[in-house]
């Protein structure tokens, strides 16, 4: 699956995106792969309170299931108007 990264989720992981082959049924059992592969993802996702999460474009919660989803976008919450 592709994974997209946006802000400083990007920033502390040093890319824009990358592809991930994962076993993961669920977003939080892939957080859980990514936080074990480097510090640079343990840091990334060490507080999901401040982490959204997409699945192919659609806003999801990080207990959805992966079955099918080709993309996860990791991002901020955003604010503005």
């Amino acid at each position: 699956m592709e994974l997209v990264y946006f802000a400083w989720v990007r920033e502390r992981i040093g890319l824009p995106k990358e592809r991930f082959e994962t076993s993961a049924a669920t977003v939080n059992e892939l957080v859980d792969e990514l936080r074990a592969r480097e510090e640079r993802y343990a840091l990334a996702f060490s507080d999901l309170t401040a982490l959204r999460v997409a699945l192919d474009q659609e806003l999801s919660d990080f207990d959805a299931s992966l079955s099918g989803v080709r993309e996860v976008a990791f991002f901020p919450p955003m604010t503005g108007g």
